[in-house]
């Protein structure tokens, strides 16, 4: 399995343990029991360790910050720490694919608007921060990044099919699904070996990201029939049979040799995909670029900051995420933990300016930053994550030949549905 960037940091935290304790962080969960000190929950990679690090410092007249690092289900252990209700820690880190569940636990965790969060929300995009928000318009997450989402091609792959390798001119050829998909023919045509992407599971998932609904709505109705699914679904269907997918999923051994290998002129993602491709395909440096295409406008991943309710201090707790997830610390931590920022304020910020040799120089943020403010606000069901899978085990199913496209839908939606019904979705 190739090793995402989640696990590549989670190997970095651990490599790591000793700095972590110096810098009052410790990879053993604690609670708030103990007077004089701010106690901190996330996952390895989950934030800076820089920016902890100066945070311990610059609150050290206050307070002294220590921040667990818990390896395992995260998930599970925050909700068994907030089922205890006692011994919880004063700030704690969620996860993206976890905020819509526990946004129906809101009691659970302290009103951020209550501390004024309102002050700085003009700070933050506002997608983002609704994410974090319930109907009734609680608080619950503070944002720390996002993952805003664009089009990683070969540069060269582009230029042996005669094809135009400037970022803005990519663009302009690929800027709809259907001109990506008629690009592709040409780059498959010209340049024997190379496939235009790995599996059309990027181009489903990234697509309904773009959309404002997904497979339930504010209603708690399934919608995973509509138009809004089959128009992606359909989309992904043809990458295959034009003969465009390389039929595999990202998390196989072998997607990561073909990476390096230079068999796929296109990757679809967020930004911080970007690491996923250095880790696996570091001798292809320079040869990579970013455009938009038509990937752009979307979000996949990002995280949040919240106070269990049951926190010393919460307002010593809000301070410090103010500070952690300021403008300038979050372009920290981008270059430290590649940590895309919330917050549009740090774009310009020479942290996130600087020419990355990787990309041959370029100025990714000039990409990522646009598409981060392009993305809508996409209502999120807790069931969501859970049905997505059917329709991605069904699509790889049509791409491997096994069902054909009708059959994939009609299973995919006959799946979804019985299994909405199931967690409760009418």
């Amino acid at each position: 399995m190739v090793i995402s960037r989640r696990s590549l940091l989670r190997l970095s935290a651990t490599a790591g343990a000793g700095a972590l304790v110096t810098a009052g962080c410790s990879n053993r969960p604690g609670g708030s029991a103990t007077a004089g000190v701010t106690t901190l929950w996330c996952w390895p990679g989950g934030l800076s360790e820089k920016v902890l690090a100066d945070a311990a410092t610059h609150f050290a007249g206050t307070t002294k910050l220590a921040s667990s690092v818990l390896s395992g289900d995260y998930k599970q252990q925050l909700l068994d720490a907030l089922d205890r209700g006692k011994d919880v820690p004063d700030i704690v880190g969620i996860k993206g694919e976890d905020i819509a569940s526990l946004l129906p636990r809101a009691d659970r965790f302290v009103d951020l608007n209550t501390l004024g969060a309102a002050e700085v929300q003009g700070q933050y995009l506002r997608w983002k921060w609704q994410q974090g928000s319930t109907f009734d318009g609680r608080l619950v997450g503070f944002p720390i990044d996002i993952g805003p989402t664009a089009m990683f091609y070969r540069a060269d792959v582009f230029r042996k099919a005669a094809l135009s390798d400037v970022p803005d001119r990519v663009t302009a050829a690929m800027a709809s699904w259907s001109s990506f998909l008629t690009t592709g023919r040409k780059i498959v045509k010209a340049v024997p070996g190379v496939h235009l992407l790995a599996s059309g599971t990027q181009i489903f998932g990234l697509r309904m990201s773009q959309s404002t609904k997904r497979f339930v709505d504010e209603g708690n109705h399934f919608v995973g029939d509509q138009q809004h699914v089959r128009v992606p679904w359909d989309c992904a269907v043809r990458l295959g049979e034009w003969g465009l997918s390389a039929k595999i999923q990202s998390d196989a051994e072998s997607w990561g040799k073909d990476i390096a290998a230079g068999k796929f002129a296109v990757e679809l993602g967020a930004a911080w995909h970007a690491l996923d491709i250095q880790q696996v395909a570091p001798k292809t440096a320079g040869l990579w670029r970013v455009a938009a295409g038509p990937a752009t406008g979307a979000n996949s991943g990002g995280s949040f900051l919240a106070i269990p309710a049951g926190a010393r201090d919460p307002e010593q707790s809000f301070g410090i995420i103010r500070w952690l997830l300021s403008p300038e610390n979050q372009a920290l931590a981008f270059t430290d933990a590649a940590l895309f920022p919330s917050t549009p304020a740090a774009y310009t910020l020479p942290a996130m300016t600087q020419p990355e040799e990787f990309f041959g120089g370029q100025r990714t943020v000039q990409v990522f930053g646009p598409s981060a403010q392009k993305a809508p606000r996409v209502y999120e069901a807790p069931s969501d994550g859970t049905i997505y899978q059917v329709y991605a085990k069904e699509l790889q199913n049509v791409e491997n030949g096994t069902k054909t496209a009708a059959q994939g839908w009609r299973d995919a939606v006959t799946q979804a549905r019985l299994l909405a019904t199931s967690l409760g979705v009418d």
